[in-house]
């Protein structure tokens, strides 16, 4: 009985742990749509899963990597939700496009005003982004989630090289090898259009190529039709003539 005991008092506690672990595994995250190539620009979606049976997420706040500023941080419009982005003064200004940046972005924040994050739902909020740096692996991005009970979750530690996952992870955005466009797929389109160009012009020749030999076929139909009108003139005089011969 004392063994029965144990055991079911084991097999309790190990659940109590699965319940308590299996929330924890769904944290926010970013994800880039498509790649998030060194130099390049890229499109990053913010993953907000609400992880409480009880309370909704009404607000997201995410700090963007003072060590790597980028110069340009355009969130996208999300329906039931109000924007607000903060920047600050950089202690060494950027250059892009010949241009000197002073400020970046710092922190966006995302506060529901007519949408919330309910229980068993979560959100994606898109942000573009560049010039993203091409002297780095990846990049940390600190997060705080509030819900309406005024429940704070604060996403920020930095996971290590080869340890555990920490109990409250940031958002960590990997970065690909740089391009040679540094646009992310802009060179990919620049071969479709040629290889649209190519079929349009292969296109083009053989519609011309059909069209002179249609031409060709009828002028030569035309005059076939003429030199045959005019043996059945020349066969119709001929038996004419040769009638009034034999009246005569």
């Amino acid at each position: 009985m004392k063994l029965s005991r144990i055991a079911l008092a084991g097999a309790a506690a190990a659940s109590t742990v699965l319940l308590v672990a299996g929330p924890a595994a769904a944290h926010v995250s970013v994800q880039p749509v498509g790649e998030a190539a060194k130099g390049g620009y890229a499109t990053l979606n913010f993953k907000v899963p609400n992880e409480r049976d009880q309370a909704s997420t009404v607000k997201l706040e995410v700090s963007f990597p003072a060590e790597h500023p980028l110069s340009s941080v355009t969130p996208q419009a999300v329906p039931g939700w109000k924007i607000t982005i903060d920047r600050s003064t950089l202690d060494k200004p950027l250059e892009v496009h010949g241009k000197k940046i002073t400020e970046a972005v710092s922190k966006v924040t995302w506060t529901a005003d007519e949408g919330e994050i309910a229980p068993g739902y979560f959100q994606q909020f898109p942000v573009s982004v560049g010039a993203l740096p091409e002297d780095a692996d990846q990049l940390v991005f600190k997060a705080i989630q509030t819900y309406d009970n005024k429940e704070v979750v604060r996403w920020i530690e930095e996971p290590t090289a080869g340890g555990d996952e920490p109990d409250s992870p940031a958002p960590v955005l990997k970065l690909t090898a740089a391009s040679e466009d540094h646009h992310g797929g802009a060179a990919g389109d620049a071969e479709k259009a040629d290889d649209h160009q190519a079929a349009g012009a292969q296109a083009s020749s053989k519609e011309t190529s059909t069209a002179a030999s249609s031409s060709s076929s009828d002028t030569t139909a035309r005059t076939l039709g003429i030199i045959g009108i005019v043996i059945g003139i020349g066969g119709v005089a001929f038996g004419v003539l040769a009638g009034r011969r034999r009246s005569a």
